[in-house]
């Protein structure tokens, strides 16, 4: 049986459109408000939702997701609060959605009863970023079945050879990073995404979303030419940052995954 990851990519491939796929830091204003912008983006257009679990110490993230991070963590929420989130969320939309970690917090909640609150809760998969390949044995050891994805990174400055070896244990997609660098970080070189795309395409069939720095309908117009996804983070929480007491907020952010969601339609 196809999870909802194979199937999404699928009937995006058939319609001819990209996937648009969100990041957010859980919890972030507020619980409450979180989940009604989650649900509302969900709404408004995103393929694939990625749930950050927030963090003290998120290295790879810029300012912008470093801030989202911590208010979040001010409200309380953890790795068991993104959970609950994502039951609520599961009982509004069927779009795939991928937790977001550092691995600490999963290893503190104990990795095997991470992978079944996680699917009990509806998640379809898991990114940890700073988990390489040769250490993820001891999380995916106790999975079992397709129904749940480890998504893997692939950076720009990844050799061709360990690209392969990176995509071989990866399932759902492959999160290729744009560039060095940090979330959120200016500039983007679409010929050298298109060269990287291209080079990891060479060692797998997964789907591509590339991401870091994407922030314009023009960059999506961009990657979504070359890559089988986008992923955007920091835009949409640099929205939230910029509108925290804004009433309209969660309209702000909706309207803003059509405008993107319209540019994956290449």
């Amino acid at each position: 049986m196809m999870n909802r990851i194979d199937k999404t990519f699928k009937n995006l491939k058939q319609k001819k459109e990209k996937a648009l796929v969100g990041f957010v830091s859980a919890g972030d204003p507020t619980i409450s408000r979180s989940l009604e912008i989650i649900i509302e983006m969900c709404k408004a257009g995103l393929d694939v939702l990625e749930l950050g679990v927030p963090f003290s110490d998120p290295t790879a993230d810029g300012p912008v997701i470093q801030k989202s991070s911590a208010r979040a963590l001010a409200q309380g929420v953890n790795l068991k609060t993104v959970l609950e989130m994502t039951a609520k969320i599961r009982e509004i939309t069927s779009i795939p959605i991928i937790l977001f970690s550092y691995y600490n917090p999963i290893h503190a909640f104990g990795v095997e009863a991470f992978y079944k609150a996680a699917r009990e809760a509806g998640a379809d998969g898991v990114l940890v970023v700073d988990l390489p390949p040769e250490e993820s044995d001891e999380m995916t050891s106790c999975w079992s079945g397709n129904d749940f994805s480890l998504i893997r990174l692939v950076a720009p400055t990844t050799p061709l050879e360990r690209m392969a070896k990176i995509a071989e244990t990866s399932s759902g997609f492959l999160y290729l990073v744009s560039k060095t660098g940090v979330t959120g970080s200016a500039g983007l070189d679409t010929k050298e995404i298109m060269r990287h795309t291209q080079t990891l395409r060479s060692v797998t069939q997964l789907p591509i979303c590339v991401g870091f720095g994407i922030s314009t309908a023009e960059d999506v117009a961009a990657v979504a030419s070359v890559a089988d996804g986008v992923v955007i983070g920091s835009a949409f929480e640099r929205l939230i940052e910029e509108n925290l007491d804004d009433p309209e907020l969660v309209a702000i952010l909706a309207n803003r995954v059509q405008a993107y969601k319209e540019a994956t339609r290449t």
